[in-house]
C-alpha cells in the first residue's frame, strides 16, 4: 500500500531523515511515535505529496485512498455540520472539478485521477447522509446540532465533523494526527471501538497512550534519523526498545573488549620479530571490522520530588445551591458538592455539560448567580486551564519565572524540570512575552508543580505534552499530597490518578467513589459506546 525508501529530508537546516525506510501493509494498524520534532507530522505531509524528499522514494498503489485528519481543523465556511460530514458543500465540488482537470488533460489513469474518483463515489454514494448522521452520533453530536452552522462551534466540534466525513469515506489509509484530542470520554471510547474494526490500514500520530495500547499493532519510532519498526501495542513497543537498547549496548561494549585485547596484543608484540605478523594481522581484524556504535539511551520521564503544599482542612471546598446561567443557558441550578481533603477527582462527561464550568466556580474565577462557595481552612486554590497565561510576567525569561518561586530547589533542578517540559538549552532563555500558547501553558503547569497549592484544578492538563511528557507529570502528581479535582481525556492518565470520579451531564454530578474502570462498570459507559457502533 504504501512503501518508503532511503528518505532524506532537512528542514530549515535541520535533518529529520536519512535513509529512513518505512512500510504499510493492507489492515496494518501503525503508531508513529518520537518526541516534538522528531519529523511526525514532516513524515504525513511527505505521504500526502505536501512534501517532496531531498532523496529516496515514496510509493503508494494507485487505487489507494488516502483520508487525513490534521491536528488543527481545517476552516469552514457556510455549511451545516452534516454538510461538512458529508463533504457535500464543499469536498464534492472540487472533487469534481479536479476530476474535469484530470480528463482534460488526459490523465484519467494516473493516481491523482483515481484517487479522486474514489473520493467522489464515496460522498455521493445515496447512502452518505445515513452514514454521517450515524458518525456524528457516534462522536457525540445531538441530532439538534447536526443542521447548525458549523462555524457557529468550537474547533473540537467541527474537528468531529472533519472526523466523521473521513470514517464516511472509508480511506484504505487513514492518517490521524492526534485524533482524540477535543473528544469527550464517550466519544474516544465510541472511536476507539471503531477504529479496532476498521477495515483500512491506520497511521496514528497519538499522545493518549491507552488509545494507542487498545488500537495499534505496529510501532514506528523515529530515531536518529531513522524508522525503527516495533511489532505490539505501545506498552509492547516500551519493552521491545528496552531490550534492544541493552542488546544493542551489550554489543557495543563486547566489541569495545575485544578491539582493546586485539590493540594490546599488536602493541605488545609489533616489535617482537618471532609475533610481528601475527600483530598486524590482529590490525587488520580491527580495520576489517563493522563498528557498533554505542546506542543512545532511550529517553525516560523525569522524576523529581515536588514540594509538599501546607496541609488544608478536611473539607477543601464546598458549594451549596449555586446556580449558574450564560445568558439563557442555565449551566447549573441549586447545585451542592464538597470536594474533601486528599481527593484525586476527575470530572467526566460530554463536552457542553459543564466540567470546565464547574472548574471555574471552584476556583473562583467566575461569578455565579445564586448560591455560596466556602474554601476550606488554609486553603490555597491553584487553576490551570490552557487558556490562563496572564499569570506570566513577559519580561522575564523561562528560567527567571520558574526560579522566582521555586524557592526550594536549586537552579540545576529547575532546568532539569524546564527540560523535561520540553524547554531545552537556549530555550530557558526565552521571554515568556514571546512564547507560543502551548509554551505558556506548559510553563504555568511547571509553576504549579514547583510550587503546588494545596487545592489543585486542572483542566486538560496534558495538552500540547507528548507522551514523555505526560509520563512525567503524572509521575509528579502521583506525589503530590494535596487535593486534585481535573479534566482529561486521556485514559492512562485518569487511570493513574483519579480515586473518584463525578459524572456531569445535564446540569446533574454523579459521585462515584472508586476509581476511571469502576465508573465504566457502574455507569455501563463501554457497552453504550458499543451500542453506538452497532448502529453504523
Amino acid at each position: 500500500m504504501l512503501s518508503i525508501k532511503d528518505l532524506k529530508i532537512s528542514l530549515g537546516g535541520r535533518t529529520l531523515f536519512e535513509n529512513a525506510s518505512f512500510q504499510v501493509n493492507y489492515g496494518d494498524r501503525v503508531a508513529l511515535v518520537g518526541p516534538n520534532g522528531a519529523g511526525k507530522s514532516t513524515l504525513f505531509s511527505i505521504i500526502l505529496k505536501k512534501l517532496v524528499p531531498d532523496d529516496g522514494s515514496v510509493q503508494r498503489d494507485e487505487w489507494t485512498m488516502v483520508g487525513y485528519l490534521p491536528q488543527e481543523g481545517e476552516a469552514v465556511g457556510n455549511e451545516t455540520v452534516l454538510e461538512v460530514a458529508t463533504g457535500r458543500a464543499t469536498i464534492l465540488p472540487q472533487l469534481e472539478h479536479q476530476l474535469k482537470e484530470l480528463e482534460t488533460a488526459g490523465d484519467v489513469s494516473s493516481p491523482e485521477y483515481l484517487e479522486a474518483h474514489a473520493k467522489h463515489d464515496a460522498l455521493n454514494d445515496p447512502q452518505v447522509e445515513a452514514r454521517a448522521m450515524k458518525m456524528l452520533a457516534g462522536l457525540g453530536f445531538r441530532q439538534a446540532d447536526v443542521h447548525r452552522p458549523a462555524r457557529d462551534m468550537s474547533g473540537g466540534w467541527i474537528m468531529r465533523a472533519h472526523l466523521s466525513r473521513l470514517l464516511v469515506m472509508e480511506p484504505d489509509l487513514l492518517l490521524l494526527d492526534e485524533p482524540t484530542n477535543h473528544l469527550d470520554l464517550l466519544a474516544l471510547l465510541w472511536l476507539q471501538n471503531y477504529l479496532k474494526n476498521y477495515s483500512g490500514a491506520l497511521l496514528i500520530i497519538s499522545h493518549d497512550r491507552q488509545f494507542m495500547d487498545e488500537i495499534v499493532s505496529q510501532v514506528h519510532e523515529i530515531s536518529e534519523k531513522k524508522l525503527i519498526a516495533y511489532t505490539g501495542n505501545y506498552t509492547d513497543y516500551l519493552r521491545q526498545r528496552e531490550e534492544r537498547y541493552e542488546q544493542q549496548l551489550t554489543a557495543h561494549k563486547n566489541q569495545q573488549k575485544e578491539i582493546q585485547a586485539l590493540q594490546e596484543f599488536a602493541d605488545r608484540f609489533r616489535a617482537v620479530t618471532s609475533k610481528a605478523s601475527q600483530a598486524m594481522a590482529k590490525l587488520k581484524q580491527i580495520e576489517r571490522m563493522e563498528l557498533i556504535e554505542k546506542p543512545t539511551a532511550p529517553r525516560k520521564p523525569f522524576r523529581f520530588q515536588i514540594p509538599q503544599p501546607p496541609r488544608g482542612g478536611q473539607r477543601a471546598v464546598t458549594l451549596e445551591g449555586i446556580h449558574m446561567a450564560y445568558g439563557a443557558n442555565r449551566v447549573y441550578s441549586g447545585l451542592d458538592l464538597t470536594i474533601e481533603r486528599g481527593e484525586r477527582t476527575v470530572l467526566v462527561g460530554p463536552n457542553g455539560a459543564g466540567k470546565s464550568t464547574l472548574l471555574k466556580i471552584l476556583a473562583g474565577v467566575v461569578e455565579f448567580q445564586q448560591g455560596e462557595r466556602k474554601l476550606g481552612h488554609n486553603a490555597k486554590i491553584g487553576y490551570y486551564s490552557q487558556h490562563r497565561s496572564g499569570t506570566l510576567d513577559p519580561t522575564r525569561t523561562v528560567l527567571e519565572e520558574v526560579m522566582a518561586i521555586a524557592t526550594t530547589l536549586r537552579e540545576d533542578e529547575v532546568r532539569g524540570v524546564l527540560g523535561s517540559f520540553m524547554f531545552r538549552k537556549e530555550e530557558i532563555y526565552k521571554l515568556t512575552g514571546v512564547l507560543s500558547g502551548g509554551e505558556k501553558s506548559r510553563l504555568n503547569l511547571i509553576k504549579f508543580l514547583v510550587d503546588p497549592p494545596n487545592l489543585l484544578l486542572m483542566d486538560e492538563p496534558t495538552t500540547h505534552l507528548d507522551i514523555l511528557t505526560v509520563e512525567s507529570l503524572t509521575l509528579a502528581l502521583e506525589r503530590y499530597d494535596g487535593t486534585l479535582v481535573f479534566i482529561s481525556h486521556d485514559v492512562h492518565f485518569i487511570r493513574r490518578l483519579a480515586t473518584k470520579v463525578l459524572h456531569v451531564n445535564s446540569g446533574q454530578i454523579t459521585p462515584y467513589t472508586g476509581g476511571y474502570d469502576y465508573f465504566l462498570e457502574k455507569t455501563g459507559a463501554l457497552g453504550d459506546a458499543r451500542a453506538a457502533l452497532t448502529a453504523v
